[in-house]
């Protein structure tokens, strides 16, 4: 009992780690002079990743390479199906033409060589299907391609929103910083933990895990990001913030999960990479079907649908 417990309050220590992080950091940031657009691609970007990044390094460490792998890839395909599906029904979604022709095409490039990656064996027979190290340096050095492409584009959003964190002294700044760090460590180790032992009692795989419960609830910032910005009236935001997420997830998080273990891979999990090109790619369509630049409230019933048939899916397979 008490692994499940852990395994739940596991999740409000990663939630709130992550804040927590954030606002410290960004705070200690201001005092020193950076930039706010640096602050912004840096600090709060890290932040809103920070729950996957978390038990992303603690699973490769331990060698859950199921759940490293399926956390990403559940986290990503419930962020664009279940988070923008969401907003997209509480209010139509705008998206800016640099999104349109430029991130959303990198994310789905994210997608692919995911699933170019872990497929080894279609190239050498002989060969193992895993992300290797090589692999991992491979997509940082992508995701340092899309930083710079950030910091030539977005300059007056991202300044805008790191605005609003609250002036702080330094000592409760670093205080915070250091509680949200020690928050997202013990939280990831015990939602690490709790979902490899809730795998071998109830006999789902870790990747099963991953893909429902563990991605699920570390998508929870972006969830609260994005609605939060469309009941503003902040559409291309809310967008914006799922799509950074993703490309984030796989160039960063998974690629520093594979730096620090190659991450193996079941050839039988191609379907959850394929939904995960698949959710890009309707996604696309979404844009230019319809209101041109446009995700409208009937297709984000659209994409709340195949996000439950999805889920169906995965539980009636175990």
């Amino acid at each position: 009992m008490l692994v499940y417990l852990l395994f739940v309050i596991g999740f409000v220590l990663l939630i709130k780690g992550a804040d927590w992080l954030i606002e410290g950091a960004v705070s200690i940031a201001q005092r020193l002079k950076v930039p706010d657009l640096v602050v912004g691609l840096t600090v709060v970007a890290f932040g809103t990743s920070a729950p996957e990044m978390s038990v992303n390094i603690i699973a490769s460490v331990n060698d859950n390479n199921g759940l490293a792998i399926g956390n990403i890839v559940g986290s990503n395909i419930a962020n664009v199906l279940f988070i923008l599906g969401l907003c997209a029904v509480i209010r139509n979604l705008t998206v800016q033409r640099s999104t349109v022709i430029a991130e959303i095409p990198f994310a789905l490039l994210a997608a692919v060589m995911v699933g170019y990656m872990v497929n080894d064996t279609l190239t050498d027979v002989n060969a193992v299907n895993q992300i290797s190290r090589a692999d991992g340096f491979v997509l940082i050095a992508l995701f340092a391609v899309f930083i710079f492409y950030t910091l030539r584009l977005s300059k007056a959003d991202v300044g805008e929103e790191v605005s609003h964190v609250p002036q702080m002294s330094v000592l409760t700044a670093v205080g915070l910083f250091v509680v949200g760090l020690a928050g997202l460590i013990v939280g990831g180790q015990w939602i690490v933990d709790g979902a490899v032992h809730i795998a071998l009692k109830l006999g789902y795989s870790e990747t099963f895990i991953g893909l429902t419960v563990v991605s699920i609830g570390t998508s929870l910032p972006e969830l609260a990001t994005s609605v939060a910005a469309v009941r503003r009236g902040n559409t291309d935001l809310a967008i914006g913030n799922v799509i950074g997420s993703n490309i984030f997830n796989i160039f960063w998080v998974l690629g520093l999960s594979a730096v620090i273990s190659p991450v193996t891979f079941n050839v039988a999990d191609n379907i959850n990479i394929y939904v995960l090109i698949g959710t890009h790619l309707l996604l696309m369509l979404a844009l230019f079907v319809g209101t041109r630049h446009q995700v409208n409230r009937w297709q984000g019933v659209v994409m709340l649908l195949c996000y439950a048939a999805y889920v169906a899916y995965l539980v009636a397979g175990t």
